[in-house]
């Protein structure tokens, strides 16, 4: 096994490439398995990890059972928001399901094709195609935290939907609301460019997304990682249920088991606006 990266290794490192498109990102795509880690650059709060494993085998494995139960709530056309090696656009694909996946990742967009999927290399940020008409917007795997600010990519990501649109996102395992700059690194020393970061929980996502005006229709847990199902308002006058009655969603305890998805789906919280 290969040992996580020492902090006084780095003296010696490297000169840094972009973040996510030079090594050691794109050698870890290529080769399909890590160890690759988010070190955080800003000072630490007490209980905060400075190294953050990144799941890269995961990443470029078949979809698990978490990302089977992500993929039958997908409506086309779908948007994978930070595609990476491009596991469930391909899966969608395979399914008949039109999909892109977008990433500023070289390697990543390359895997995804080499792999059935179209995938263009693109920030979330930049002009994409069918903006306001897709149907469903992937979140997976972390990408909540792009850009560093939560709100502004869910209201970027408001605006790609058709109305009535969804977007199904992946919370942090841990009940976190973090601000990071971080690097990506190898075990060797090799690292990118600092880049903005965030770690989000599911109570901080929630908040996130009550702020940005979303609808939440679901939350489910499998295994470690939480999700939430969450719709753009069919107009801008739709009134939830929630504002209407005084009714707000529960607080987040649904189980976390490793025996398949614990779900609150749409008629447990169908139309309540986002507390």
């Amino acid at each position: 096994m290969v040992p996580a990266p020492c902090a006084d290794r780095f003296v010696t490192s490297v000169a840094p490439g972009e973040p996510w498109t030079d090594d050691p990102y794109a050698q870890a795509l290529r080769a399909g398995r890590g160890p690759l880690y988010l070190r955080s650059l800003g000072p630490l709060t007490p209980g905060e990890a400075e190294l953050l494993p990144l799941e890269v085998e995961r990443w470029c494995a078949a979809p698990d059972a978490a990302d089977t139960e992500v993929l039958g709530r997908c409506t086309g056309p779908v948007l994978d928001v930070g595609c990476g090696p491009g596991r469930l656009v391909a899966a969608l694909a395979a399914r008949g399901v039109t999909a892109l996946g977008v990433d500023v990742s070289p390697a990543a967009v390359a895997r995804t094709r080499r792999h059935g999927g179209a995938a263009l290399r693109r920030s979330v940020f930049d002009r994409l195609p069918r903006e306001g008409r897709w149907g469903t917007v992937l979140l997976m795997d972390g990408n909540v935290g792009i850009g560093g600010d939560p709100a502004a990519l869910l209201t970027r990501l408001r605006d790609l939907l058709r109305p009535g649109g969804r977007l199904l996102a992946e919370a942090a395992d841990e009940d976190v609301d973090q601000r990071l700059t971080v690097r990506v690194e190898d075990a060797h020393g090799r690292h990118g460019r600092p880049f903005p970061w965030a770690r989000v929980g599911t109570t901080a996502l929630l908040r996130a997304a009550d702020s940005t005006g979303w609808i939440l229709t679901g939350r489910w847990s499998v295994g470690r990682r939480s999700f939430l199902e969450l719709h753009r308002p069919t107009s801008e006058r739709q009134e939830p249920d929630a504002a209407r009655d005084g009714h707000v969603a529960p607080p987040d305890h649904t189980p976390t088991t490793g025996e398949g998805p614990q779900v609150n789906g749409p008629s447990g919280l169908h139309g309540h606006r986002v507390r």
